[in-house]
């Protein structure tokens, strides 16, 4: 079970700094089922070419076989998401990691509980399918702007002095 007492890492508590907080921030960038899709789809579609290219002595069709997965999954980001690659925030190999957690998680079905917790933690509305859709609202609710995608979201509002 994830731990989301002080909040989501790197949204509404402070950033990660170990893999399991750091998890619950993975996560929370892949909301969106077809984001989820997309990752799982490339990072399969990655792995088999990269083990047939192996046993085929094809180095430079293995050394490829990583595009397969991040590619597809980058632009996911950008237009499913609508967010930066939790990759490009510095943590690179704990978000490997986390893509194939999220590819098990997924096979085994246990995913979906993973996501209810994020999502409760959140206080998301079914009608907020990202992070992104959570944050325009919360904007908009409130009128201050939330921090981008890799920075913690909410604020101290500071009195006019």
């Amino acid at each position: 079970m994830i731990d989301l007492e002080e909040g989501v890492p790197g949204v509404t508590a402070p950033e990660p700094l170990t893999f399991e907080e750091f998890w619950p921030y993975y996560l929370s960038q892949h909301l969106h089922p077809l984001t989820r899709a997309i990752h799982a789809t490339g990072t399969i579609a990655a792995v088999a070419v990269g083990v047939t290219a192996l046993a085929a002595r094809r180095p430079r069709v293995f050394a490829a076989a990583p595009l397969l997965a991040y590619v597809p999954a980058f632009a996911s980001h950008f237009t499913v998401e609508g967010n930066r690659p939790a990759t490009l925030g510095g943590h690179a190999l704990w978000s490997a990691r986390s893509d194939f957690r999220m590819l098990r998680r997924i096979v085994t079905r246990n995913i979906d509980s993973d996501v209810r917790a994020i999502r409760r933690s959140l206080r998301m509305r079914d009608s907020q399918v990202t992070l992104g859709d959570w944050r325009r609202d919360n904007d908009e609710q409130t009128g201050i702007e939330l921090r981008g995608t890799n920075e913690p979201a909410l604020e101290t509002a500071q009195p006019n002095a």
